[in-house]
């Protein structure tokens, strides 16, 4: 009996403390309203706020060299975009970059590691010129809407931007403000409407 009630004990102990992870988790997001009123340009926004965070903008250099942690400083070791932009023949991202990240080393991974393209450069750009170069099928790499929506909201190094691991200090990387469920969201929101670009204020 004195088990049964131990163990019932530190179940119920259990869900209160994922229940209060999961709110403190919630607390990290600006959450985005799930009704058929939501405006386009709210739904540009939050993809805007995603695009232009460190995780994403890391990637997207105009200079040709990737960077690295939330100040976006240029990567160590003089890594620079190279072939196919995965880096030079004795440089590869993949000789570090695996396919998940190391917790050991604290460097990160996910699928098919690379610079986006340099079209696709977005380093000092504003929104509405992100937004341009996105939409624009001679800088996006040819895709139409319905491609870039796929990319955007299934292709997982997009989505690596939500479970960036530890840095080499051991310290967690910070997400994006809009969290992934509201990414998804906002950018099918988006895109539905025909991917209006709001005048900048």
């Amino acid at each position: 009996m004195k088990y049964t009630f131990m163990l019932f004990i530190g179940l119920i102990a259990s869900v209160i403390f994922m229940e209060s992870n999961e709110v403190a988790s919630m607390k990290k997001y600006k959450p985005l309203e799930r009704d058929s009123n939501i405006t386009t340009e709210k739904a540009y926004d939050q993809v805007m706020q995603v695009l232009m965070h460190p995780r994403c903008m890391n990637c997207h250099p105009t200079d040709n060299v990737p960077k690295q942690g939330d100040e976006r400083h240029p990567h160590y070791f003089d890594m620079a975009r190279g072939e196919n932009d995965k880096g030079f023949s004795a440089t590869k991202c993949a000789a570090c970059h695996q396919e998940e990240n190391n917790d050991y080393s604290g460097v990160p991974g996910a699928s098919h590691w690379a610079l986006a393209p340099a079209s696709m450069g977005w380093q000092g750009l504003s929104k509405t010129e992100i937004a341009k170069r996105l939409l624009n099928p001679s800088t996006n790499g040819g895709k139409s809407h319905e491609e870039l929506v796929e990319h955007m909201t299934e292709d997982e190094l997009v989505l690596w931007a939500w479970d960036p691991g530890i840095d080499a200090n051991g310290q967690p990387r910070e997400v994006p403000p809009v969290s992934e469920e509201n990414f998804k969201i906002a950018v099918k929101k988006w895109f539905d409407e025909g991917a209006i670009i709001p005048s900048e204020k």
